[in-house]
């Protein structure tokens, strides 16, 4: 359960990159053989389609007009990529405790990540911190998905 764990967390602070990153993951035939993933996520327009929902998501970030991760919306979209996530990335028969685990881990994972980007915000900037957090959260997506391959 440390794959759908991990992710939880990277959908703590990005909606739609957890679900990307499993979608690519599962079209090019890297996920696990026994993965919980539905059938549906490694459609090659599934994964282009979350990519550029996950790109729009990290430009949105940056805009004045931004809602707070942790507007109800957010935690709902968060909390259900996530476990989507969290079930491609455990076996058949654990995708159910596989999809609690991520998106419940997304649902508590919000709110640090919000609490310390609205401080990093005010020395830095809502551009530069929200660069540093995409770059943060591709990076550990790509790894957690290269290891549960």
């Amino acid at each position: 359960m440390l794959a759908p764990f991990l992710m939880g967390l990277v959908g703590g602070q990005r909606a739609m990159t957890p679900l990307a990153a499993v979608s690519i993951a599962a079209s090019r035939g890297e996920l696990a053989k026994d993965n919980g993933a539905p059938p549906l996520l490694a459609n090659p327009l599934v994964a282009v389609g979350t990519l550029a929902l996950a790109i729009g998501e990290m430009a949105g970030d940056k805009q004045p007009t931004a809602p707070d991760r942790i507007v109800p919306i957010g935690l709902i979209g968060r909390f259900t990529t996530a476990a989507i996530a969290g079930a491609a990335l455990s076996s058949k028969k654990d995708r159910w405790r596989g999809a609690a685990v991520g998106g419940l881990t997304a649902l508590v994972a919000s709110f640090p990540g919000w609490y310390a980007r609205a401080i990093a915000i005010n020395y830095k900037g809502q551009t530069a911190t929200g660069f540093v957090e995409d770059a943060a959260v591709v990076a550990g997506a790509a790894a957690i998905v290269r290891t549960r391959s």
